[in-house]
């Protein structure tokens, strides 16, 4: 892991973008975060090294271009890639949709909270469990799901 923990966003959506940014300086200066707007930037980006490999990855569902489980599908398929925990990152909160997640092999299913509180919360316990290199550990968080 590196010195400074480093996220991926892939969210289509900017507004959540920005609150996810925005939430994650409040939560911990020292992570860095590469945003990308849909699942083929962010593939390009890791192929081609533009951007370190990430400590974890949050990803939509309902992304333009490829589907955020067909980039789950993709990541969880490539060596270079298939232990990066992923975490899924969606407004739906479908019973249904937390399997499949479960089942493509996310980390975890986090429904996009109401509340800003919530979101810092969630982020920092995120980074503090990728500081001590216990993210796996993240897997049972229930709050705000």
């Amino acid at each position: 892991m590196p010195l400074t923990p480093h996220f991926l966003l892939v969210d289509d959506d900017i507004d959540d973008r920005e609150l996810f940014v925005e939430a994650l300086a409040a939560a911990d200066k020292t992570v860095s975060c590469t945003v990308c707007e849909d699942a083929r930037e962010a593939i390009d980006k890791l192929e081609s090294k533009a951007i370190a490999k990430p400590d974890v990855i949050f990803l939509d569902i309902n992304l333009p271009v490829m589907s955020g489980w067909e980039c789950l599908s993709w990541l969880k398929r490539h060596i270079a890639y298939k232990d990066v925990p992923v975490i899924m990152y969606s407004t739906s909160s479908h019973s249904r949709d937390k399997e499949i997640a479960h089942d493509l092999g996310a980390l975890l299913f986090f429904t996009k909270p109401n509340e800003y509180s919530l979101l810092v919360h969630f982020l920092k316990e995120i980074a503090v469990n990728v500081e001590r290199n216990t993210v796996r550990d993240i897997a049972n968080y229930t709050a705000a799901v």
